[in-house]
């Protein structure tokens, strides 16, 4: 599925690169495994190849998806009442971040922003807004093949909007 070098989104890692795959024993079982090189978080990870798809592992969005994600920031878009059960409203947003959709992590960050407006966020929602929008940022950096610095300023000038 996916080849040595390219550029994937793994949900709750952020994205990353495939720097090889290698044949590995776990637990007496053999099979392949992606070893991905998570910049942002400057980690490695190996999956086995045969789970991507049941992890939402995709390609990272091109440029043109990109600019159309952060451009989607500045449209006017009717913000639902988020859920008054902080729980209800944390398992919901995990649920969007896990799907790996580039589109449902623009939703959680809309919608934590949009709630920080009108009151502080609490310690989940905050580590979540942070959580979502570096999930972003490493996509922007690989996307538009840009230093985390200027994806930083490049998600913020979006959302600022």
């Amino acid at each position: 599925m996916f080849e040595v070098g390219d550029k994937i989104f793994y949900p709750m890692y952020g994205a990353g690169i495939v720097e090889a795959i290698e044949e590995k024993e776990i637990l007496g079982e053999t099979q392949l495994y992606y070893i991905l090189n998570m910049p942002f978080r400057d980690i490695q990870v190996m999956i086995p190849k045969g789970k991507t798809e049941n992890l939402k592992i995709r390609e990272v969005s091109d440029a043109s998806t990109m600019d159309q994600v952060l451009t989607s920031f500045n449209e006017e878009v009717e913000v639902e009442e988020p859920s008054a059960n902080r729980n209800q409203r944390y398992r919901d947003n995990m649920n969007k971040l896990k799907t790996g959709d580039i589109h449902n992590h623009v939703e959680v960050i809309r919608e934590l922003v949009a709630l920080n407006k009108k009151r502080p966020l609490g310690t989940d929602d905050k580590k979540l807004l942070e959580n979502a929008q570096q999930f972003l940022i490493s996509e922007i950096v690989l996307t538009k093949d840009v230093e985390l610095d200027q994806a930083t300023v490049i998600l913020k000038e979006a959302i600022k909007h």
